[in-house]
Protein backbone atom coordinates (compact mmCIF):
# COMPACT_ATOMS: atom_id res chain seq x y z
CA UNK A 1 0.00 0.00 0.00
CA UNK A 2 2.78 2.43 0.93
CA UNK A 3 5.49 2.04 -1.70
CA UNK A 4 7.23 5.43 -1.75
CA UNK A 5 8.05 6.41 1.81
CA UNK A 6 9.59 9.73 2.76
CA UNK A 7 11.51 10.38 5.95
CA UNK A 8 11.84 13.80 7.53
CA UNK A 9 13.53 15.22 10.63
CA UNK A 10 14.73 18.57 11.91
CA UNK A 11 17.68 17.43 13.98
CA UNK A 12 21.07 15.86 13.43
CA UNK A 13 21.57 14.53 16.95
CA UNK A 14 23.00 11.04 17.48
CA UNK A 15 19.68 9.44 18.49
CA UNK A 16 18.05 10.64 15.27
CA UNK A 17 20.95 9.29 13.22
CA UNK A 18 20.73 5.86 14.85
CA UNK A 19 16.95 5.62 14.43
CA UNK A 20 17.14 6.89 10.85
CA UNK A 21 19.78 4.32 9.91
CA UNK A 22 17.66 1.57 11.44
CA UNK A 23 14.54 2.75 9.59
CA UNK A 24 16.29 3.05 6.22
CA UNK A 25 17.68 -0.47 6.62
CA UNK A 26 14.24 -1.81 7.54
CA UNK A 27 12.44 -0.14 4.62
CA UNK A 28 15.16 -1.29 2.24
CA UNK A 29 14.58 -4.88 3.36
CA UNK A 30 10.89 -4.41 2.51
CA UNK A 31 11.76 -3.21 -1.03
CA UNK A 32 10.21 0.21 -0.46
CA UNK A 33 11.43 3.29 -2.30
CA UNK A 34 13.06 5.54 0.30
CA UNK A 35 12.92 9.32 -0.06
CA UNK A 36 14.87 11.55 2.33
CA UNK A 37 14.88 15.25 3.05
CA UNK A 38 18.22 17.05 2.97
CA UNK A 39 18.70 16.81 6.74
CA UNK A 40 18.20 13.04 6.73
CA UNK A 41 20.44 12.57 3.68
CA UNK A 42 23.37 14.08 5.60
CA UNK A 43 22.97 11.46 8.35
CA UNK A 44 22.72 8.31 6.20
CA UNK A 45 25.87 6.69 4.83
CA UNK A 46 24.47 3.49 3.31
CA UNK A 47 21.43 2.40 1.30
CA UNK A 48 19.66 3.57 -1.82
CA UNK A 49 17.40 6.59 -1.60
CA UNK A 50 16.17 9.71 -3.35
CA UNK A 51 16.67 13.17 -1.88
CA UNK A 52 14.37 16.22 -2.02
CA UNK A 53 14.10 19.47 -0.07
CA UNK A 54 11.61 19.35 2.80
CA UNK A 55 9.04 21.49 1.01
CA UNK A 56 9.16 19.19 -2.04
CA UNK A 57 9.43 15.78 -0.38
CA UNK A 58 5.68 15.22 0.19
CA UNK A 59 4.92 15.54 -3.53
CA UNK A 60 6.93 12.37 -4.23
CA UNK A 61 5.63 10.11 -1.41
CA UNK A 62 2.54 8.15 -0.45
CA UNK A 63 3.62 8.13 3.22
CA UNK A 64 5.92 10.39 5.23
CA UNK A 65 7.59 9.31 8.48
CA UNK A 66 8.77 12.03 10.87
CA UNK A 67 11.57 11.14 13.28
CA UNK A 68 11.68 13.29 16.40
CA UNK A 69 9.13 14.66 18.84
CA UNK A 70 5.87 16.53 18.48
CA UNK A 71 7.79 19.58 17.22
CA UNK A 72 8.97 17.57 14.23
CA UNK A 73 5.40 16.36 13.66
CA UNK A 74 4.15 19.95 13.71
CA UNK A 75 6.76 20.96 11.15
CA UNK A 76 5.86 17.99 8.94
CA UNK A 77 2.12 18.70 9.21
CA UNK A 78 2.68 22.21 7.85
CA UNK A 79 4.55 20.75 4.87
CA UNK A 80 1.96 18.05 4.10
CA UNK A 81 -1.46 19.49 4.92
CA UNK A 82 -2.17 20.61 1.35
CA UNK A 83 -1.00 17.32 -0.20
CA UNK A 84 -3.23 14.66 1.44
CA UNK A 85 -0.16 12.55 2.26
CA UNK A 86 -0.45 10.55 5.51
CA UNK A 87 2.04 11.25 8.29
CA UNK A 88 3.52 8.76 10.76
CA UNK A 89 5.68 9.68 13.75
CA UNK A 90 8.57 7.86 15.42
CA UNK A 91 8.97 9.39 18.84
CA UNK A 92 12.33 10.62 20.12
CA UNK A 93 10.87 13.52 22.10
CA UNK A 94 9.77 13.97 25.69
CA UNK A 95 5.98 13.69 25.38
CA UNK A 96 4.93 12.41 21.98
CA UNK A 97 1.17 12.88 21.72
CA UNK A 98 1.46 12.87 17.91
CA UNK A 99 4.48 10.66 17.26
CA UNK A 100 3.50 7.44 18.98
CA UNK A 101 5.82 4.74 17.58
CA UNK A 102 8.70 4.15 20.02
CA UNK A 103 12.14 4.22 18.42
CA UNK A 104 13.05 0.88 19.99
CA UNK A 105 10.11 -0.96 18.40
CA UNK A 106 10.06 0.16 14.78
CA UNK A 107 9.90 -3.22 13.03
CA UNK A 108 6.91 -4.57 14.99
CA UNK A 109 4.79 -1.49 14.36
CA UNK A 110 5.91 -0.95 10.76
CA UNK A 111 5.20 -4.57 9.79
CA UNK A 112 1.52 -4.09 10.59
CA UNK A 113 1.31 -0.66 8.98
CA UNK A 114 2.93 -1.79 5.73
CA UNK A 115 0.47 -4.70 5.68
CA UNK A 116 -2.39 -2.17 5.79
CA UNK A 117 -3.24 -2.67 9.46
CA UNK A 118 -3.29 0.80 11.01
CA UNK A 119 -5.51 3.55 12.41
CA UNK A 120 -6.22 6.43 10.04
CA UNK A 121 -6.67 9.59 12.12
CA UNK A 122 -7.83 12.75 10.31
CA UNK A 123 -7.17 16.07 12.10
CA UNK A 124 -8.05 19.61 11.09
CA UNK A 125 -5.88 22.72 11.24
CA UNK A 126 -6.55 26.37 11.95
CA UNK A 127 -6.46 29.18 9.42
CA UNK A 128 -5.50 32.55 10.88
CA UNK A 129 -5.60 36.07 9.42
CA UNK A 130 -4.62 39.46 10.78
CA UNK A 131 -6.50 42.55 9.65
CA UNK A 132 -5.12 46.04 10.15
CA UNK A 133 -7.41 48.87 9.14
CA UNK A 134 -9.62 46.19 7.50
CA UNK A 135 -6.76 45.06 5.25
CA UNK A 136 -5.36 41.53 5.57
CA UNK A 137 -1.65 41.83 6.40
CA UNK A 138 -0.88 38.23 7.36
CA UNK A 139 -2.28 34.74 6.79
CA UNK A 140 -1.06 31.38 8.08
CA UNK A 141 -2.17 28.10 9.60
CA UNK A 142 -1.54 26.02 12.69
CA UNK A 143 -1.99 22.40 13.74
CA UNK A 144 -2.05 23.05 17.50
CA UNK A 145 -2.90 26.66 18.22
CA UNK A 146 -2.96 30.33 17.33
CA UNK A 147 -1.91 32.49 20.27
CA UNK A 148 -2.17 36.20 20.95
CA UNK A 149 0.12 36.97 23.89
CA UNK A 150 1.69 39.87 25.71
CA UNK A 151 5.23 40.76 24.75
CA UNK A 152 7.99 42.94 26.10
CA UNK A 153 5.94 44.16 29.08
CA UNK A 154 5.25 43.12 32.65
CA UNK A 155 1.54 43.94 32.55
CA UNK A 156 -1.61 42.54 31.02
CA UNK A 157 -2.93 43.07 27.51
CA UNK A 158 -6.55 43.86 26.72
CA UNK A 159 -8.38 41.65 24.21
CA UNK A 160 -11.92 41.71 22.85
CA UNK A 161 -13.38 38.40 21.68
CA UNK A 162 -16.20 37.59 19.23
CA UNK A 163 -17.58 34.19 18.15
CA UNK A 164 -19.49 34.13 14.86
CA UNK A 165 -19.92 37.88 15.13
CA UNK A 166 -21.37 37.79 18.66
CA UNK A 167 -19.53 39.68 21.37
CA UNK A 168 -18.22 37.29 24.06
CA UNK A 169 -16.12 39.41 26.40
CA UNK A 170 -13.45 42.02 26.86
CA UNK A 171 -10.75 40.90 29.23
CA UNK A 172 -7.26 41.65 30.48
CA UNK A 173 -4.81 38.77 30.60
CA UNK A 174 -1.44 37.52 29.37
CA UNK A 175 -3.14 36.53 26.12
CA UNK A 176 -5.54 34.13 24.43
CA UNK A 177 -5.04 30.63 23.00
CA UNK A 178 -7.27 29.46 20.14
CA UNK A 179 -6.68 25.74 19.89
CA UNK A 180 -7.70 22.66 17.93
CA UNK A 181 -8.51 19.44 19.82
CA UNK A 182 -5.00 18.31 18.83
CA UNK A 183 -3.58 21.36 20.61
CA UNK A 184 -5.67 20.77 23.73
CA UNK A 185 -2.78 18.73 25.18
CA UNK A 186 -0.23 21.44 24.35
CA UNK A 187 -0.06 25.04 25.63
CA UNK A 188 -3.84 25.13 26.14
CA UNK A 189 -3.53 22.38 28.75
CA UNK A 190 -0.90 24.39 30.63
CA UNK A 191 -3.31 27.34 30.54
CA UNK A 192 -6.01 25.34 32.34
CA UNK A 193 -7.95 24.24 29.26
CA UNK A 194 -9.75 20.90 29.00
CA UNK A 195 -8.41 17.81 27.26
CA UNK A 196 -10.55 17.44 24.12
CA UNK A 197 -10.69 14.18 22.22
CA UNK A 198 -9.12 14.74 18.76
CA UNK A 199 -12.16 13.25 17.01
CA UNK A 200 -14.37 16.11 18.20
CA UNK A 201 -15.20 18.95 15.84
CA UNK A 202 -14.48 21.76 18.27
CA UNK A 203 -12.37 24.84 18.95
CA UNK A 204 -11.00 25.92 22.33
CA UNK A 205 -10.56 29.46 23.62
CA UNK A 206 -8.24 29.52 26.62
CA UNK A 207 -7.30 32.81 28.30
CA UNK A 208 -3.73 32.95 29.61
CA UNK A 209 -3.60 34.06 33.26
CA UNK A 210 -6.76 36.24 33.09
CA UNK A 211 -7.09 39.03 35.64
CA UNK A 212 -10.64 37.91 36.36
CA UNK A 213 -10.68 34.34 37.68
CA UNK A 214 -14.23 33.89 36.36
CA UNK A 215 -12.91 34.15 32.79
CA UNK A 216 -12.76 30.46 31.98
CA UNK A 217 -11.90 28.39 28.86
CA UNK A 218 -14.66 27.98 26.27
CA UNK A 219 -15.29 25.10 23.86
CA UNK A 220 -17.29 25.93 20.72
CA UNK A 221 -18.33 24.26 17.48
CA UNK A 222 -15.45 23.57 15.09
CA UNK A 223 -17.07 25.60 12.31
CA UNK A 224 -17.08 28.74 14.44
CA UNK A 225 -15.23 31.87 13.41
CA UNK A 226 -13.23 33.42 16.24
CA UNK A 227 -12.22 37.09 16.14
CA UNK A 228 -9.97 38.73 18.71
CA UNK A 229 -9.24 42.46 18.65
CA UNK A 230 -6.18 43.91 20.36
CA UNK A 231 -7.18 46.67 22.75
CA UNK A 232 -3.70 47.41 24.06
CA UNK A 233 -2.70 50.96 23.21
CA UNK A 234 1.03 50.53 22.71
CA UNK A 235 2.86 48.90 19.78
CA UNK A 236 5.06 45.87 20.55
CA UNK A 237 3.03 44.85 23.58
CA UNK A 238 1.38 41.85 21.86
CA UNK A 239 2.55 39.26 19.35
CA UNK A 240 1.01 36.46 17.37
CA UNK A 241 2.32 32.89 17.30
CA UNK A 242 1.30 29.88 15.21
CA UNK A 243 2.30 26.54 16.76
CA UNK A 244 4.83 28.32 18.94
CA UNK A 245 6.48 30.26 16.13
CA UNK A 246 6.34 34.06 16.33
CA UNK A 247 4.71 35.37 13.17
CA UNK A 248 3.80 39.00 13.73
CA UNK A 249 4.10 41.97 16.04
CA UNK A 250 0.55 43.14 16.72
CA UNK A 251 -0.55 46.77 16.77
CA UNK A 252 -3.46 48.40 18.61
CA UNK A 253 -6.86 47.58 16.99
CA UNK A 254 -5.44 44.65 14.99
CA UNK A 255 -8.14 42.02 14.44
CA UNK A 256 -7.15 38.35 14.41
CA UNK A 257 -9.61 36.01 12.67
CA UNK A 258 -9.29 32.26 13.29
CA UNK A 259 -11.32 29.46 11.72
CA UNK A 260 -10.94 25.90 10.50
CA UNK A 261 -8.61 25.42 7.53
CA UNK A 262 -10.15 23.85 4.42
CA UNK A 263 -7.48 21.10 4.26
CA UNK A 264 -6.74 18.39 6.83
CA UNK A 265 -3.81 16.23 7.87
CA UNK A 266 -3.94 12.43 8.01
CA UNK A 267 -2.04 10.81 10.87
CA UNK A 268 -1.21 7.10 10.77
CA UNK A 269 -1.09 5.16 14.04
CA UNK A 270 -0.26 1.53 14.90
CA UNK A 271 -3.33 -0.77 15.00
CA UNK A 272 -3.43 -0.84 18.82
CA UNK A 273 -3.54 2.98 19.05
CA UNK A 274 -5.69 4.16 21.97
CA UNK A 275 -5.98 7.86 22.74
CA UNK A 276 -6.80 7.25 26.38
CA UNK A 277 -3.77 5.01 26.81
CA UNK A 278 -1.64 7.85 25.46
CA UNK A 279 -3.22 10.30 27.90
CA UNK A 280 -2.65 7.94 30.83
CA UNK A 281 0.95 7.40 29.81
CA UNK A 282 1.90 10.98 28.96
CA UNK A 283 -0.05 12.78 31.69
CA UNK A 284 0.62 10.11 34.34
CA UNK A 285 -3.03 9.49 35.06
CA UNK A 286 -3.92 6.65 37.46
CA UNK A 287 -0.48 6.78 39.06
Amino acid sequence: MFDRIGIITNSGVKTVSETLTQLVSYLGSKQRTIILDNCCAELVTTGEFEVFPQDELGKHCDLVIAIGGDGTMLMASHLLCDLDVPLLGINLGHVGFLSDIPADDIAHNMDAILDGDYVDDVRFLLQGQVFRNDVSIFEGYAFNDVIIQKWNIARLVELETYINGSFVHRHRSDGMIVSTPTGSTAYALSGGGPVVHPALDALLLVPICPHSLTNRPIVVNGDSVIEVTVGTREIDHARLTFDGEIKLELAPADRIKVSKKDKKIRLIHPPEHDQFHILREKLHWSK
